[in-house]
């Protein structure tokens, strides 16, 4: 039986320098059972090799798009029984959104050293139980698509933005992110439009906003499970309330006062003309054609297709800070 089961993507783009370091970590740890994917379609195939040897944590090393096809895995395959042990998230990848939610930041040997750590002495006072997104396309007969956090309209916009303009051009990952925030702000807010600059969004209807109500454009379009992604601190500290949503009209006046709340903690405490945030179990997404991306993973509502979110029971989780 192995103390800890690392699971990790070497095609992660953090992986590309930092894997022989793991590699090496894990040679001289036995307690740590090291598996390494070919590609995301033998996940099953490695979970089910993790689950004979009992790990009292499964790590991820790979970024939010990894996670996210590991948890949908673990969802659907019960490889482990009704009794999975909490999932742990490595800093890797692009984004980390879900490894930044669970308190893992920096050097990820630190982070699995102190992952190890707490599996030797006591994990009950870091598990914590975060409920998915469960993304289908209305059938519930299908299979859904598990993720933690989805982003519409402009933050779509944001993340493909970035994704197919700006990483090619080399920069920081941090700094990627901010010029692509920007650049999708400023055609927001401006309604400039051209050859290297994101689309327009779709009006897009989403249900549980209000039902009957006309398609609208919004400007950002969130919805989560993650504690630290809504800048609402009384949002954040409501454990297990369902999927957490967060929409922005199109219009100058609710983008700033969005921006505006977020930036003193004050979003969510009073009502924002334009600003939406809610919080449920089921969340219909419909469009003429819309992008919507989730851990990284894109989909698109279209006429006649909607995208379906629906909260799930709550999985446990491996946060680093208590």
């Amino acid at each position: 039986m192995a103390l800890v089961a690392l699971l990790s993507n070497p095609g992660s783009t953090g992986n590309i320098a930092m894997l022989p370091h793991i590699r090496n970590f894990c040679a001289h740890r036995a307690d740590v059972f090291h598996y390494e994917l070919e590609n995301a379609e033998h996940i099953a195939e490695a979970l089910e090799s993790i689950a004979r040897v009992k790990p009292k944590v499964l790590i991820v090393n790979g970024g939010d798009g990894t996670v996210q096809h590991v948890l949908t895995e673990l969802y659907h395959g019960g490889h482990f029984g009704k009794f999975p042990p909490p999932v742990a998230v490595l800093p890797n990848g692009k984004t980390n959104l879900i490894a930044l939610d669970l308190g893992v930041t920096g050097d990820p040997i630190a982070a699995l050293e102190r992952i190890l750590e707490l599996a030797e002495t006591g994990l009950q006072d870091h598990i914590v139980q975060r409920e998915m997104i469960a993304l289908s396309k209305g059938d519930r007969d299908n299979r859904p698509v598990l993720g933690m956090f989805l982003g519409g309209a402009g933050f779509a916009d944001t993340i493909l933005y970035c994704r197919n303009t700006i990483y090619p051009l080399g920069l920081p990952n941090g700094l990627s992110h901010f010029v692509a925030g920007a650049v999708v702000l400023f055609a927001l807010l401006f309604n400039v439009r051209g050859k290297y600059l994101p689309p327009r969004p779709s009006p897009v209807h989403v249900s549980l906003i209000r039902s009957g109500e006309e398609p609208r454009r919004f400007a950002f379009l969130i919805v989560t499970t993650l504690e630290k992604m809504l800048l609402s601190s009384r949002l954040q500290h409501r454990e297990n309330m369902g999927m957490k949503l967060l929409a922005v009209e199109r219009s100058a006046k609710a983008l700033f006062s969005a921006l505006w709340a977020g930036v003193i903690g004050k979003l969510g405490q009073k009502p924002v003309n334009g600003v939406h945030i809610e919080h449920g179990d089921i969340i219909r997404i419909e469009s003429e054609r819309a992008n919507i991306v989730l851990d990284g993973e894109t989909f698109c509502a279209v006429t006649g297709h909607p995208i379906v979110l629906r909260s799930t029971l709550p999985m446990p989780f491996l946060r680093l800070a208590a």
